[in-house]
C-alpha cells in the first residue's frame, strides 16, 4: 500500500452495523509512501497513526470514487 499526503484512506467496517470511515492522510512516515500514516478522520477530526490492514484502501487524489 502506497499513499501521498492528501490521499484518502477508506477503512471498511469489519462487523455488521459498523460503518466505513474515511480519513485524510496528513503525513506519510514510511519509506517511499508506505505505512505508517498519520491520518485525520473526517467524521470527528481526531488524528491517529495507522498501519492499515486488508480492510483499508487508499483513494489517491484525483481518482474517481467508486
Amino acid at each position: 500500500m502506497r499513499a501521498d499526503v492528501g490521499d484518502i484512506l477508506l477503512v471498511h467496517g469489519r462487523i455488521v452495523g459498523q460503518h466505513d470511515r474515511t480519513a485524510m492522510i496528513v503525513e506519510v512516515l514510511g519509506p517511499n509512501g508506505t505505512p505508517p500514516f498519520r491520518v485525520r478522520f473526517e467524521d470527528d477530526g481526531h488524528e491517529a497513526l495507522m498501519s492499515p490492514g486488508p480492510d483499508a484502501v487508499v483513494r489517491h487524489r484525483g481518482e474517481p470514487a467508486h
